[in-house]
């Protein structure tokens, strides 16, 4: 397993902090660090896509000229976004088994990481 985030953002901090209270193994991507490769946005936006992926609710997506905001409109758009600004991806990313989990919800955890 796979958890893609930010180390200072408080969902990936409540993300990592419930997975090892679980016992949960995986592995961390740092966006700042390690980037988001293209490849594994589009892997991810054939999954979800790509609206969920650009959080919109975000300082980094409300700190964008309005103008654009608005260019943000297709799966191309959102990639050249989302590689320029990796803050403004939806956090965290969790890869198991060929499938994806968006953001940080307890139960949705539970239901599907344990088990």
């Amino acid at each position: 397993m796979i958890v893609y985030g930010i180390k200072n953002c408080n969902t990936v901090k409540k993300a990592l902090d419930w997975l090892s209270a679980n016992n949960i193994q995986y592995e961390f991507h740092d966006f700042k660090k390690s980037g988001a490769p293209e490849e594994k946005l589009k892997e991810w936006i054939d999954k979800v896509g790509w609206e969920p992926l650009v959080n919109k609710r975000g300082t980094t997506w409300k700190q964008l000229d309005p103008a654009v905001q608005q260019t943000v409109n297709n799966e191309q758009a959102a990639i050249k976004l989302m590689q320029e600004k990796t803050s403004v991806i939806k956090r965290p990313v969790i890869e198991r088994d060929g499938n994806i989990i968006l953001g940080f919800d307890e139960e949705q955890y539970k239901s599907v990481l344990t088990k």
